[in-house]
């Protein structure tokens, strides 16, 4: 095989190109801004791979009026690679699908990179375009100015590859697969505790009522605990987030489930479009107004210094009234399964997956509302619940970060399976 290189007991090195069938592109139609729903067709976003997880939520419908490609739809095993990004770090990502629904296509902005499964393994494909080297290669080869990056099709062609046997590449996927799984028993843990600790705050805020359980319709509004609503703006913006010194205006993922996340927001550059007044605070509670049915409502509190983000025209910051409830009481509430259904239900929206709640629906929500005792108590047993998922995600970090460090050395061929 042409190009082979080998250093001691490393494992040969063979361009990408030698060892692919082929490497395509897709297609990026403009799409209505909606996950496509059961049986339409759909082209997956950029977002959906540079995770380094291929997460099929992450998708545009493809318009009625425009015919599938279907020779472009994605399929369980692909290797894809992500070519351009706003961000140079995204550039070069790589996923292996391994769960996908039907009837999502490939963009144009997305390898698929097409390997001869005689020399391949698609598993450990995935898992060497991840490496620290060809991440070190990518980053050299990447070109393009703020805003736009890119590698070529050429250029990872070229990036070097370790080609250790079929059969040393499946056992180094399997050795790796194992803390994976450990991981993932982590996560379902995780799960479970968060679940648990839904239930015992719910029980905690509904103890102390006066008012029966089942007579919802007599429970306070949330409008009777907030002093106003207020919403941002959404300004054009750019695809890429602001930088140390610039503003930046929130997007709708940046509300989480009782979690905020900064990173999550768009460059604006244009002094004329930045108003401080929608500057987001420390101890915000802010709430998405718009977003997909499952993640419409979601509130969480700012947690942190943060400056020179602002509200979106699809974000809502709560102004809690302090004699009637306690911010962190609030985000627990709007996290109960009895509350997000009401979430759900007072949503209105006919653009396929889109939802959108309106300020007075959300004034209107009926929740269970205890002294603000019994709402410190509920904090304390939720505070606690966290901290115990605190420490079960420091353990799945660390998992991590093993699985990184061996998925290096199994690749390089210092350590080989055989010795672990």
């Amino acid at each position: 095989m042409r190009g082979n290189t080998s250093s001691g007991d490393n494992f040969p090195l063979m361009p990408l190109g030698e060892l692919l069938q082929s490497i395509g592109t897709g297609w990026s139609p403009v799409c209505e801004p909606v996950q496509p729903g059961p049986g339409e067709w759909g082209v997956i976003k950029l977002s959906a791979i540079t995770s380094g997880i291929f997460i099929p939520s992450e998708s545009k419908k493809l318009p009625i009026d425009l015919a599938p490609r279907p020779k472009l739809e994605i399929r369980r095993g692909d290797v894809l690679m992500s070519r351009a990004n706003g961000v140079r770090s995204l550039v070069g990502v790589s996923c292996v699908v391994r769960d996908v629904r039907q009837r999502l296509l490939l963009p144009d902005l997305v390898f698929r990179l097409e390997p001869y499964e005689e020399q391949v393994d698609s598993e450990f494909l995935g898992m060497a375009l991840s490496s620290v080297s060809a991440r070190s290669q990518i980053d050299r080869v990447t070109r393009g100015t703020s805003g736009q990056f890119k590698v070529s099709q050429a250029d990872v062609r070229c990036l070097m590859i370790p080609v250790p046997s079929l059969v040393e590449q499946r056992r180094i996927v399997a050795a790796v697969a194992a803390l994976s799984r450990d991981i993932e028993a982590i996560g379902r843990r995780i799960e479970k505790l968060q679940i648990l600790h839904d239930a015992l705050t719910y029980s905690v805020a509904v103890s102390g009522l006066s008012t029966p359980l089942a007579d919802r319709t007599s429970w306070p509004r949330l409008g009777d605990c907030l002093l106003r609503i207020e919403a941002g703006r959404s300004p054009a913006a750019e695809s890429s987030p602001a930088g140390p010194g610039e503003w930046g205006v929130l997007k709708v993922s940046a509300v989480r489930r009782r979690w905020f996340d900064f990173r999550q927001n768009k460059a604006v550059r244009d002094a004329g479009l930045i108003n401080p007044a929608f500057e987001v605070r420390e101890g915000d509670l802010l709430m998405a107004r718009a977003n997909t049915e499952d993640l419409l409502g979601l509130a969480c509190i700012v947690r942190g210094a943060v400056s020179r983000l602002m509200l979106s025209d699809k974000t809502l910051r709560l102004v809690v009234d302090a004699t009637m409830a306690d911010p962190r009481y609030l985000e627990l509430v709007l996290s109960f399964p009895e509350i997000r259904h009401e979430i759900q239900a007072a949503a209105t929206g006919t653009s396929g997956s889109m939802k959108n709640i309106s300020r007075e629906k959300i004034n209107n929500l009926r929740i269970p509302l205890p002294s603000l005792e019994g709402q410190h108590r509920a904090i304390a047993i939720a505070e606690h619940a966290m901290r115990q998922v605190a420490v079960a995600e420091a353990c799945a970090d660390k998992l991590r970060v093993i699985r990184g460090a061996l998925a290096e050395d199994l690749l390089s061929g210092r350590v080989r399976v055989s010795d672990l």
